[in-house]
């Protein structure tokens, strides 16, 4: 399939694709006429990176589960360094709750300082 088609059904942009092809997470092949074509295993490398990049995964984040697809494993996550790649952003995620966490009650310690009286709502709360 031609670089359009592969964007319409992955859902990104052909500027993204090139730019996935210049990073080297895909590799497109040329046709005779020097058209970029891709099969369906692109199509499954570029699914793979634009769910990683959704959940807050970086390009560099997202080589190890394009080599463990490449490598033809059913799931980009199976392969060790997937794995490892999973558990330093769950690493990051929790000391960025942290943070959070802290921000939060010092607001909270400033706005009781100010406003005795003042309800603290949680999260989600009207």
């Amino acid at each position: 399939m031609r670089i359009g088609e592969l964007a319409r059904r992955a859902g990104v942009s052909t500027r993204a694709l090139r730019y996935y092809e210049q990073q080297g997470l895909i590799t497109a092949r040329r046709s005779a006429n020097g058209y970029r074509e891709y099969g369906e295993a692109d199509l499954r490398l570029v699914s793979e990176i634009r769910s990683l990049l959704a959940v807050g995964f970086t390009l560099d984040d997202a080589r190890p589960f394009v080599a463990c697809l490449r490598a033809g494993h059913d799931s980009g996550g199976s392969c060790p360094d997937s794995v490892a790649v999973y558990q330093r952003k769950l690493a990051e995620i929790d000391d960025e709750i942290r943070t959070l966490l802290t921000r939060r009650a010092e607001v909270a310690a400033q706005l009781t300082t100010v406003c005795p009286g003042c309800v603290l709502r949680k999260a989600g709360e009207s």
